[in-house]
């Protein structure tokens, strides 16, 4: 099986799926691309750790971090090695005091959450790749573009960041947080470094 790793590129809001978003991933040494549609609880546990935010409380995902410390386990990689009815499958592969490598079965949304907790490469196959994209080629050669530009938007929030102050910004980062609201609050953060650089 040949690996292809991935970086997570972003994570945006489906309308195509209600209550759903899109996890971009995109092969590293390639143009390829893997996008997959993943819950609201999902998105969020993976945008607080790439975001560096905390919590107020641990969230589900987190708890992995102590469990496997106690027992000395490490996550080795995560693969997402098939994709079947327009279902990714992954697995998360750990390994123990023994050093022998163990598989576990995952949703490749939890797989992906797991992975960015333990800083633990993402790879997929380059048949899984390959057919997503060739999937995604068909899309677009039998639509037109405005259907394209349909498939996925971005979260449309009632004020535009870019025309709030920096000091309203951090209340509402804030505020986000404390409401788990950290899809919202990732949105914030980002406004708030882009104008601080």
């Amino acid at each position: 099986m040949e690996k292809v790793p991935l970086e997570i590129t972003g994570i945006e809001y489906s309308q195509t799926h209600s209550g759903s978003y899109v996890l971009h991933l995109k092969e590293i040494h390639g143009n390829r691309h893997m996008p997959i549609v993943i819950g609201s609880f999902e998105a969020q546990a993976i945008a607080v750790e790439l975001e560096k935010m905390v919590p107020n409380r641990p969230m589900t995902h987190d708890l992995f971090k102590p469990i496997f410390s106690a027992f000395n386990v490490s996550v080795q990689e995560v693969i997402i090695h098939q994709f079947r009815e327009g279902l990714f499958i992954a697995k998360i592969t750990l390994v123990g005091e023994d050093g022998i490598p163990t598989d576990i079965d995952s949703r490749s949304s939890d797989a992906v959450a797991i992975a960015v907790r333990f800083n633990a490469p993402i790879y997929t196959t380059k048949q899984v790749i390959n057919e997503v994209n060739n999937i995604s080629e068909g899309y677009s050669s039998s639509t037109d573009e405005d259907d394209m530009k349909n498939l996925v938007h971005e979260v449309d929030l009632d004020e535009p960041l870019e025309e709030v102050s920096v000091d309203d910004l951090e209340q509402q980062l804030e505020e986000a947080l404390e409401n788990e609201d950290y899809e919202l609050a990732s949105k914030i953060r980002d406004e708030i470094n882009k104008r601080k650089k």
